[in-house]
Parts: C-alpha cells; sequence; structure tokens
C-alpha cells in the first residue's frame, strides 16, 4: 500500500472487511456538501428477503432516512461520500478501526487502531424501535392516549406517533441550542397555547429523564377545564415541576425562558408567542403556525405571479408561505438562525410547518434584538415590499417598520 493514498487504503480496509464478513459498522461525520440539513451517514450490514444488504441512514436534522444497496452500488456510493460530502470516515470491524480525515490545506490522513468490537453486529433488518416515550407513562393513560398495559388506545395510534415524533425533534433541536438540562442549569420551558398538554408532558417526561429535577415546564391554556384535567394528571403522574395556567398566549408573563413552544397558534396568536419568546430572551423557539390570516388581504402578488394567484386555493397556500417567511426572516433580524421544515407526516395533520429558531451567541442583549446590522433589515423589507405587506403582527410587536423609511430630500 505504499503508493496509495490515504482514501485508498481506507477503502481497501473497507472492501476487505466486508470480503471476510468482519465489517460492523462504519460512520461519515463532518459534512460539507450541498445538503446543509445532512449531518451523517451511518451504515451496516443486514439480511433482506432478497439477500445481503448494506444500509444507509442518512441523518437530517430533524429525520433519518435510510436506504439499503447491494455491495457493489454501495461501495460506489461510500467512495463518492467519502472526502466528497463528508471530512471524516470511521471504519469498525471485529478486526481493526479505520479512520479518515481530510484537511483543508493539507494531505488527506489515515489511522488505523485496534477494534472498538470483538463480536459481528446482529443484520436483522427490523430492529426495535428506539422510543423516547415509555407508552406505559401514567400521563399517557390519564389523557387517554394508552389504556392498560400501555397499549395505544384505538383511534390515537396516530397521536402517539405524533407525540413520540415531537420529542425526537425536540431533542435535536435543544442539542443545537446546547441545552442539557442538570441540576445547576434548570431548563425553563414555555408552552403557548398548550391545549390538553400531549406534547406539554411528553417534553416534561423526556427532559425529567435526562436530569430529574433539573426542569421546570409550563403550559398556558386558555380554557380552565383542560387546565384543570392537565395539572390533575400532572399530579397524578408525580411531575413535581409540571404545572399549567389558564390564560392567553397575548396576556401571559414570562420571566426567565430558554425554550418557547407554541404549535398550532391560530392566525396571530403564533407572533404574539415568538414575540413573547424574544422579550424573555429564550435560547430555543418552537412555533408551528396555523390558520395563517393577515397577510392575505394584503398581499398583492408579483405581476409574474398575477395569473396564478388568481386561484383562490393557490392565493391561501402562497399566503401562508409569505406569513412564514416574514416570520422565520423577522427572527433571524432579532439574532436567532432559523430553519424551517415539516414536522410530521400530512397524514397526521396537514399543519406540518415547523419553524425553529435557535439564538445566536453574538445576538444582539436588547430584548428586541435591534442593531443586528441592515443587511437581514433589507431582507425582511425587500420580502414585504414584494408583495406590498405593510403591516405584520410580529414585526409589530419587534417595533420593526415593514416599508422602507424614506429620507427627507
Amino acid at each position: 500500500m505504499a503508493n496509495l493514498t490515504a482514501k485508498d487504503k481506507w477503502l481497501a480496509r473497507l472492501t476487505e472487511a466486508l470480503a471476510d464478513a468482519s465489517f460492523v459498522k462504519l460512520t461519515l461525520s463532518g459534512p460539507r456538501g450541498r445538503d446543509p440539513s445532512l449531518q451523517n451517514v451511518f451504515v451496516r450490514p443486514v439480511t433482506l428477503r432478497e439477500g445481503p444488504r448494506l444500509q444507509f441512514v442518512y441523518r437530517h436534522g430533524t429525520r433519518d432516512v435510510a436506504k439499503n444497496f447491494e455491495q457493489e452500488e454501495a461501495l460506489q456510493l461510500i467512495d463518492e461520500l467519502v472526502g466528497g460530502e463528508f471530512r471524516y470516515a470511521n471504519l469498525f470491524t471485529t478486526v481493526l478501526t479505520a479512520n479518515l480525515e481530510f484537511r483543508d490545506g493539507r494531505n488527506s490522513r489515515f489511522l488505523e487502531g485496534k477494534p472498538a468490537h470483538t463480536e459481528p453486529p446482529t443484520t436483522a433488518h427490523d430492529q426495535s424501535r428506539q422510543r423516547r416515550i415509555d407508552p406505559k407513562g401514567a400521563w399517557l393513560r390519564g389523557l387517554s392516549v394508552t389504556a392498560d398495559g400501555g397499549k395505544v388506545a384505538k383511534g390515537m395510534e396516530a397521536k402517539f406517533r405524533q407525540i413520540d415524533k415531537f420529542v425526537e425533534v425536540l431533542a435535536s433541536l435543544m442539542a443545537d441550542a446546547q441545552l442539557a438540562p442538570s441540576i445547576e442549569k434548570p431548563v425553563h420551558m414555555f408552552d403557548m397555547g398548550c391545549g390538553k398538554g400531549y406534547l406539554t408532558f411528553a417534553a416534561y417526561d423526556w427532559l425529567n429523564r435526562q436530569a430529574a429535577g433539573a426542569v421546570d415546564v409550563h403550559g398556558i391554556e386558555a380554557r380552565p377545564e383542560i387546565v384543570d384535567l392537565c395539572n390533575r394528571v400532572a399530579r397524578e403522574s408525580g411531575f413535581e415541576k409540571l404545572s399549567f395556567e389558564a390564560g392567553t398566549i397575548e396576556s401571559a408573563k414570562l420571566e426567565r425562558v430558554d425554550v418557547l413552544i407554541a404549535l398550532h397558534a391560530c392566525d396571530t396568536a403564533t407572533d404574539d408567542a415568538i414575540a413573547k419568546g424574544i422579550a424573555a430572551g429564550a435560547k430555543l423557539i418552537v412555533v408551528s403556525p396555523c390558520c395563517q390570516k393577515e397577510v392575505r388581504p394584503q398581499l398583492i402578488p408579483p405581476p409574474v405571479l398575477a395569473d396564478a394567484l388568481r386561484h383562490g386555493i393557490l392565493l391561501e397556500r402562497h399566503a401562508e408561505f409569505v406569513t412564514d417567511a416574514l416570520r422565520a426572516a423577522l427572527l433571524e433580524w432579532a439574532g436567532y438562525e432559523t430553519k424551517v421544515f415539516e414536522f410530521i407526516s400530512t397524514e397526521h395533520t396537514a399543519k406540518n410547518l415547523m419553524i425553529a429558531a435557535v439564538k445566536r451567541d453574538d445576538a444582539s442583549p436588547h430584548p428586541m434584538g435591534r442593531g443586528q446590522g441592515e443587511s437581514s433589515a433589507a431582507r425582511v423589507r425587500d420580502l414585504a415590499a414584494l408583495y406590498g405587506i405593510r403591516e405584520q403582527r410580529l414585526a409589530k410587536h419587534l417595533g420593526f417598520t415593514l416599508a422602507a423609511v424614506t429620507q427627507p430630500a
């Protein structure tokens, strides 16, 4: 191997491991490709009815995508990913570990070491899914999601999947925000307009299992009878630092907030929640908008879209797009890194768009984020001007003027 490159040596070790059945797994990390959401690729052997395959799990910020390939095609794909899409490649076999690193401006580096695994891996394709919530939890029974023994109640299957998926997404977003609960640094979370509290309970249950007693979760809900139910279930479940109070998003008074959630808050209530989170200095803001009505009457389609948007349904969807695009842009102006994505499949809920915002380390200390630079302000105003939008609830809360100010001659 004297004349081989570091990548050639690493690929040779992989080919040998596949040939002698010593291959355990490989991981690709250090993304540098075209898809900013792709974080890792994990590869392991699986056995299907069609025969042995290599399973690729593409880990994105909020979802995993699994694909199976025959060995020859898999090797070609790995060759393309290693050094192209990813900077680091780590191979694990029962004989050795082989690490490959691509360094900017320097030669790539190949390192070989002792094996971290001595037993061959299971190749079963249908492995038990790791759930983040326990279906036997008392709170799930209290909210009628499950029955005795942890069996999901009839008609609640989609709700249970939605709850589990939410916790998976929340875990990823909290990692992005570098929020890890501890006794020294407890996490304070508010769920605005929490409804029956399914996701509020799920968040508390998961967080409390990460660090018992290091979380403080509050649900805000307008209907007193729902608040009473949720507080009773919380007590019966032994959730000492989970509480619910009656009130609206607009009237809620928040002090210390690390995470603010508002899922399916109707129309401008989503803007009220975002503004509350920004004002309170929340490190993470997560919203799933619903019923965006404010912008539509103002919207003047750009000439190129005027004919297409004469159709009511297309105009409605475009108004939703403009509303959420403005919210994301305003969050960025206020000092947050934002991403917009589908929270869960539309088979569970049609309102599946989620906006997640993580406060930047260099964000302005001013609670309303002023001073973030004219470039981000210009992007917001350009977007509003394109559609003739002169008023928007979040912009009003932030004291942000959508129309550019004309300087006197």
